[in-house]
């Protein structure tokens, strides 16, 4: 099972074998992965697909330098203008490419053992109760969006010192056109209860403009 099952030369019934194999372990490891993993179908379509993708490269390129090195060049080439994904989609990227040269080698077995155990594995550390931060479960993102003509500085520290219990700064960028600038705080309430009444007076200070507190962890990418 754990022994290669490509001879010297990969005849076609080998190759189709591996590829059957590659393809149904990459299906049922996205499909275990979509059960923590937020993201879109677009995503785990190509978790499904990249161990086989990964293992074809392999076993096309596997002792031939010529071929190896024209696709290294076409790899060299891409340019990858997606936005950058979440640390779980980064571990499915990494854990399908890493099953996918095991695949390519003719090691079936361990390709499948590489996608179902570290599956496994993600979803066993993810329930836990370890690598936790109580601190960081009440962290949130406030964001303020502000008139060009409003000094902020020191316009909220009175409210801020009211209705939380820390906050700092996490920068301030223009928005609408430059006619308006975003403040965003990471912060912690004092009474999570106390939030729209928070809000309220932000909005009294702000011309009632576009506010909005989300989760730290979900939105500190986007700053």
């Amino acid at each position: 099972m754990f022994d290669s099952i490509y001879s010297t030369t990969v005849t076609a019934t080998q190759f189709f074998m591996m590829s059957g194999i590659s393809l149904a372990a990459g299906v049922f490891f996205a499909w275990i992965m979509s059960f923590k993993v937020r993201s879109k179908k677009r995503f785990f379509i190509v978790a499904s697909i990249l161990p086989f993708i990964i293992s074809s490269v392999i076993t096309f390129v596997n002792g031939n330098i010529g071929a190896g090195i024209a696709i290294g060049g076409a790899f060299g080439l891409i340019r990858f203008r997606s936005a950058q994904g979440s640390a779980d989609e980064l571990a499915s990227i990494l854990i399908a490419m890493a099953s996918g040269i095991a695949f390519g080698m003719g090691y079936a077995g361990y390709g499948v053992v590489i996608l179902i155990g570290m599956s496994l594995l993600f979803f066993l550390l993810s329930y836990l109760p370890i690598f936790e931060h109580n601190s960081l479960a009440q962290d949130r993102i406030l964001k303020i969006t502000i008139p060009e003509s409003l000094a902020y500085n020191d316009v909220f520290d009175k409210i801020f010192s009211k209705y939380l219990k820390s906050y700092e700064s996490m920068g301030v960028k223009t928005t609408g056109m430059g006619s308006m600038f975003r403040l965003s705080y990471k912060i912690q309430m004092k009474n999570s209860s106390e939030e729209k009444a928070f809000i309220d007076e932000l909005r009294t200070k702000n011309g009632n403009l576009e506010i909005s507190v989300m989760p730290y962890e979900e939105q500190i990418t986007q700053l």
